[in-house]
């Protein structure tokens, strides 16, 4: 043993055999653990997906009952102002302008989407 050298100091250094070694071992305990985090993650995912969507479809059937309030007592706030027949054909009326703007914006965007996805088509038009 040389006077410079520590006694836990190892003589000779690794071989790139050992190295190679230690190589695979840290990378199979890499891909190890990041399979079970994953596996984990997808697991709460999931388990939240559940929930989500459960609290989704309450949110909906509570908004769809709230505008059917809304709808009601717009036609009987209306009724005595300009009867009720008119008041049935105004709200309507409304309704179906509200449902045509929506659905010419959402096919606006629709088709501005498929320009994008298929590479159609000039410029951003909105």
């Amino acid at each position: 043993m040389d006077e410079n050298q520590r006694p836990d100091e190892p003589t000779e250094p690794p071989s790139l055999a050992q190295f190679a070694s230690a190589l695979a071992k840290d990378a199979a305990l890499l891909i190890e653990a990041e399979t079970a985090f994953w596996r984990k993650a997808v697991a709460y995912a999931l388990a939240q997906t559940k929930t989500i969507a459960m609290l989704i479809v309450l949110a909906l059937f509570l908004a769809f009952f709230t505008l059917m309030a809304l709808v009601v007592g717009l036609l009987l706030a209306l009724a005595p102002l300009i009867g009720a027949w008119a008041a049935m054909g105004a709200v309507a009326a409304g309704l179906a302008l509200f449902a045509i703007v929506s659905a010419r914006i959402a096919l606006r965007r629709v088709r501005r989407m498929v320009r994008l996805l298929t590479g159609t088509g000039g410029g951003d038009r909105t």
